[in-house]
């Protein structure tokens, strides 16, 4: 019985704990996609905002997420035009700690406590990152979608990496291709 146990438990770790880049995603189910033809991409999501995260969020992670966007798009059959835009293109790159206490499980009665049962203390860094597209005459998000990521890499991985986040969150843009 206690194998068992055990081994549901690595079971459950090693299935639930594995790294996933799922995709979340909406959009306005009334709109016909394809009628759009022309596209922007918002020049404020070229400034970094993350500035105490360097690593995650620097000029040039947003240059290749820029370029990266820009690519899905016109392979969407979208073409870009600065002065009379359809849409408008963007992302945002949110990032935040999170603090994680590992303290000891060792059974514990009334009369034995540990003066201190924290064993250690790590902290987290997550980073997501969000695609929009926006009606640029309605004003409105028509289309969203977000995975988190780990963009702390080095360019030469980041070359081929923002480009995987792309095509996974493009993957959900209801616009068929002809």
């Amino acid at each position: 019985m206690k194998k068992l146990f055990i081994l549901s438990v690595l079971v459950f770790l090693t299935t639930n704990c594995a790294t996933t880049e799922s995709v979340s995603y909406d959009y306005d189910n009334t709109i016909n996609f394809n009628h759009y033809t022309t596209f922007v991409l918002c020049i404020d999501d070229f400034f970094v905002e993350n500035t105490n995260y360097p690593n995650y969020d620097n000029k040039y992670i947003r240059e290749q997420l820029a370029i990266a966007f820009e690519s899905k798009m016109i392979a969407l059959n979208h073409k870009t035009d600065v002065f009379n835009p359809q849409l408008q293109v963007g992302f945002k790159l949110v990032v935040k700690e999170e603090q994680v206490t590992f303290t000891n499980c060792d059974n514990q009665n009334e009369y034995n406590y540990w003066d201190k049962c924290t064993i250690n203390t790590e902290i987290y860094t997550n980073e997501t990152l969000i695609a929009y597209v926006s009606d640029f005459e309605k004003n409105q998000i028509i289309w969203q979608a977000t995975i988190p990521c780990d963009l702390n890499k080095s360019k030469n991985i980041l070359i081929k990496y923002i480009p995987e986040l792309t095509e996974k969150l493009f993957n959900t843009y209801p616009k068929s291709i002809k």
